[in-house]
């Protein structure tokens, strides 16, 4: 896999690796031709998976070598890390105050601006808002990786979008489960759940892009990615699988996520 990349440019094995993560998001979504009633501990716990599978990858792929491609070019190596980090969770404190969406496990009131929007499009408006920092932390993982900086692999930018991949399936199916039970039709239902996964492609170009074209900004590209991703677990998947009766199996989920992806990114990257 490694070879086959190499022989692209970095923004096309951003649009492979995304594509792939995008392909598994489908997958979770697929799910609902399965069974109309997928119970609440086991989205808890998936969820509760992917959220340990994004904190992992804000450190270990993210702030990690963001701090130490800083101190390689002479800055203080928590400065960019830093602004990075905050600039990224406040953009997107921004965006989930303005983009309407509804959480997609608890569905209590529509957040974002005043909107008559239907529930079901709410709902996939809010992994779609999960699904951006992501695509964006793999295409900045493969743009670093092209600038041939030891401290970034793009060994390391496959394990990073492995990890996504994974903690994708779930939010594929947290979005097509919630529609079914609502009455959708199975087909319309998958639709919808795997339409949230369509911004990473393009999160990941944009990213891979940026980093590899604007070399300066990488630390803080990085940071930036990783910001992002905390404020969703923070925000969103945290509190969402923590409100019912199974936050024993959330937390399990998130340890195990964590472990795992903490595994893939020291052990490939």
């Amino acid at each position: 896999m490694v070879t086959f990349l190499e022989q692209f440019s970095p923004v096309v094995q951003a649009l492979f690796a995304t594509l792939f993560t995008w392909g598994v998001t489908a997958l979770g979504a697929a799910g609902v031709f399965l069974s109309k009633n997928i119970s609440r501990r086991v989205l808890d716990t998936m969820l509760g998976f992917a959220s340990g599978v994004m904190i992992a990858a804000s450190f270990w792929s993210l702030l990690a070598p963001s701090i130490e491609l800083s101190e390689g070019m002479g800055l203080p190596g928590w400065l960019p890390a830093a602004i990075g980090f905050l600039i990224g969770g406040g953009f997107l404190n921004v965006v989930d105050r303005v983009l309407p969406h509804m959480h997609f496990l608890s569905q209590g009131t529509t957040e974002g601006v005043k909107t008559s929007w239907r529930r079901s499009v709410l709902l996939t408006l809010a992994i779609t808002l999960h699904n951006f920092p992501e695509g964006l932390a793999v295409g900045v993982a493969f743009g670093a990786a092209a600038l041939g900086m030891p401290e970034a692999s793009i060994t390391g930018a496959i394990a990073l979008a492995i990890g996504i991949g994974l903690q994708n399936f779930p939010e594929g199916l947290a979005v097509s489960a919630p529609l079914r039970r609502e009455g959708l039709s199975r087909g319309r239902s998958f639709l919808l759940g795997q339409a949230s996964g369509m911004v990473e492609p393009l999160a990941g170009i944009a990213g891979a892009a940026a980093v590899y074209f604007i070399r300066p900004i990488l630390p803080y590209a990085l940071a930036f990615a990783a910001g992002a991703m905390i404020y969703v677990c923070v925000e969103e998947l945290i509190p969402e699988t923590s409100a019912g009766e199974h936050s024993d199996f959330a937390t399990l989920g998130l340890m195990l996520g964590f472990a795992i992806m903490m595994i893939l990114d020291v052990a490939l990257g």
